[in-house]
């Protein structure tokens, strides 16, 4: 049987569904969100990227041809020259200084998702890793996609229109379904074995993405 990306979401489709129409998703499609939950999230995404970027680091000493060391090479520039600079700029807006990044503590759902990626990669091959990556890469293009569907979301007048933009862009969404291809490709190959420990990566990974979003949430208790 060849496997493909789809399959994965399908073999955990109810958390997949609880972390693409979370709560905080909803409330950002609507503009109800409280402010000071998205500074907070915006931080912690701040903090997030940069292990993103290791993570890539990572990939391209996994990598074992041209493509994929290209591939995540381009990734690595892509997150430290492109989108960290346009995130320190967006969380400007907001009000969050570069001094007020600079000093910022982790929060613990931000440890334990950005851990689980590295480790993901270092313990297994670049196919644990990207699979760890996905719901992150794959989920806010979907999530995109999703509010955009909606007859409830709002967009004129929403406070949170220019983030709905960012992963509804051209660019997100060629980088998303990039990287759907290069999984299609990979999981085609592996056996039934190999695919239910992908599933439970994948699982976990979506798992600590719900956890991302609910600490936007409850920023009042963690941000104390």
């Amino acid at each position: 049987m060849a496997y493909s990306f789809d399959d994965l979401k399908n073999a955990c489709a109810a958390d997949w569904q609880a972390y693409i129409q979370h709560d905080f998703v909803r409330r950002l499609g609507t503009g109800t969100l409280e402010p000071g939950a998205f500074r907070y999230y915006l931080q912690q995404d701040y903090l997030f990227l940069q292990h993103f970027a290791r993570a890539y680091a990572l990939a391209i000493y996994k990598s074992r041809n041209m493509a994929d060391l290209r591939q995540a090479f381009d990734g690595l520039k892509a997150i430290v020259d492109t989108e960290l600079t346009l995130h320190v700029d967006y969380c400007r807006q907001w009000g969050i200084s570069d001094h007020d990044l600079a000093r910022l503590p982790e929060d613990r759902a931000t440890m334990a998702y950005t851990r689980y990626v590295l480790d993901a990669g270092n313990r297994g091959d670049l196919l644990d890793m990207h699979v760890a990556l996905a719901p992150c890469l794959v989920g806010y293009g979907e999530i995109a996609n999703m509010l955009n569907s909606e007859s409830t979301t709002v967009r004129a007048d929403n406070p949170y229109d220019a983030w709905i933009a960012i992963y509804e862009s051209d660019a997100f969404q060629s980088a998303m379904h990039s990287e759907i291809e290069w999984l299609d490709e990979r999981l085609a190959g592996v056996t039934e074995q190999r695919f239910e420990e992908l599933v439970g990566i994948f699982r976990d990974a979506t798992l600590l993405e719900i956890d991302f979003w609910q600490m936007g949430l409850d920023w009042r208790s963690r941000s104390q």
